[in-house]
């Protein structure tokens, strides 16, 4: 969607996808000082002119003045159509203010105006935002201006008789020059250093999020490839099963005929856990998947893991308000699973599933009356073997369903209960579950 040019414009509105979003902060920051400087230069001539009486070139100055607005408003707009903000930019940008800055003082008196301590502050930007090259670059042509100004520039028209108060003059422009540029440094490489720190932090997410993938996907292969091989030996041992069951020897024996009916149903539970691997791995998608609503979902799980779990102690609270219609999903309901068999493990008589809508998401959150997460595990939750069961390789489970979760577009949530016991919620948007 086109937005206006008229609409405000913030550095921290986002980025486009891919770009690099401190770039794009750190030039917005170099267009505000751009209007700061437009502002004091405004002062500046109108204190010489009206108060101290020097006779300015204000045609020059001011179209010099104009420039840089008009500079502004494009490069608003340049950025409002989605353009891709690089260090040439910033570099580009520096450079027309040091040009601007050039171009008034060569009108107000050159290499002698005070204000020429003013170059330090594109020179420092320069340095914190260029790579060397450019900063050495930027520093070349700057002193070139400075040597330029001292060679070639319009004296100053003082009033008559205000030869004698020359000197006092320069003092007090060196020190107001002084207050000026160290404010202004001080102000901008203290922003420009947070947004890099942010950027910083945020190629260490991407890093630790990739390794994170790069571990489910090995842990997916070891699964994918297990369940491929239990798969043949399961079916083996359904066959064998099934021929126990014709056997008149065995089935005179209540006991024994009890017992190798519970050893099916132990096979059979086996050989649904495979399939849901190869399921959830992407073998067979589109047969596992079918039209449903987000209750018929919740009930289905539900009376899945219920079966599954020979566990009464689950409780269903439904709030979502009216049904919609959604595909099912087999890689969520295993996710589900996952979150209510944690809170079995912690809170064996009571677990708690609530079903709500957020805007356009769904939530499912699972409650139980255990001891809680401890703060260190909140701080880490989703991290691989971060676990308070103690076991090895635990954490994985909590791992996984993050990660599952994220890769839908959804978000995982864990907080502790006021009156005992831990909350995990998982919020989807409904958009990648519908119809």
């Amino acid at each position: 969607m086109a937005a206006r040019l008229a609409a405000p414009f913030r550095p921290e509105d986002p980025a486009p996808a891919g770009e690099d979003d401190s770039a794009r902060k750190n030039l917005m920051l170099l267009w505000q000082l751009r209007w700061i400087a437009v502002a004091g230069q405004v002062v500046t001539i109108a204190v010489a002119e009206g108060v101290l009486g020097i006779a300015l070139p204000l045609g020059p100055m001011s179209a010099v003045l104009a420039g840089q607005v008009l500079l502004n408003l494009l490069g608003f707009a340049w950025l409002k159509r989605g353009s891709t903000v690089t260090e040439g930019g910033l570099f580009v940008t520096l450079l027309l203010d040091v040009a601007a800055l050039t171009a008034q003082l060569y009108l107000s008196g050159g290499a002698t105006n005070p204000f020429t301590a003013l170059f330090l502050l594109q020179l420092t930007l320069g340095a914190v935002l260029l790579n060397r090259y450019a900063t050495a670059c930027l520093v070349a042509l700057t002193a070139a201006a400075l040597v330029g100004l001292t060679l070639a520039y319009r004296p100053l028209v003082l009033p008559a008789g205000s030869e004698g108060e020359l000197f006092d003059l320069y003092l007090i422009g060196m020190l107001v020059g002084f207050v000026l540029n160290a404010s202004l440094i001080a102000v901008f490489v203290t922003r420009i250093s947070r947004n890099l720190r942010e950027r910083d932090a945020r190629l260490a997410a991407l890093r630790q999020r990739a390794a994170e993938e790069d571990h489910i996907v090995r842990m997916g292969l070891l699964a994918s490839g297990a369940a491929h091989e239990l798969g043949t030996p399961l079916s083996s041992l359904s066959v064998i099963l099934g021929d126990w069951r014709r056997m008149p020897d065995l089935t005179r024996s209540p006991e024994i005929a009890r017992e190798i009916e519970e050893m099916q149903e132990a096979v059979g539970r086996c050989k649904a856990i495979v399939t849901g691997i190869l399921l959830a791995a992407g073998t067979a998608r589109g047969e596992a998947s079918h039209l449903t609503s987000v209750r018929g979902f919740v009930t289905e799980l539900v009376t899945e893991w219920r079966r599954m779990r020979a566990c009464g102690g689950l409780r269903l609270r439904d709030v979502f308000g009216e049904d919609q219609a959604i595909v099912s999903d087999t890689a969520l309901k295993q996710v589900v699973f996952n979150v209510l068999d944690n809170a079995l493990d912690m809170s064996p008589h009571f677990v708690e599933l609530t079903v709500d809508r957020e805007g356009d998401a769904l939530r499912l959150s699972v409650a139980d009356r255990g001891p809680g997460f401890a703060p260190e595990m909140l701080a880490r939750l989703g991290q691989p073997y971060t676990s308070s069961k103690g076991r090895l390789g635990g954490g994985l489970g909590l791992f996984l369903v993050v990660n599952v979760v994220r890769k839908l577009g959804g978000t995982v949530s864990a907080r502790n209960r006021d009156q005992g016991g831990a909350v995990v919620t998982i919020s989807l948007p409904l958009s990648v579950l519908s119809v």
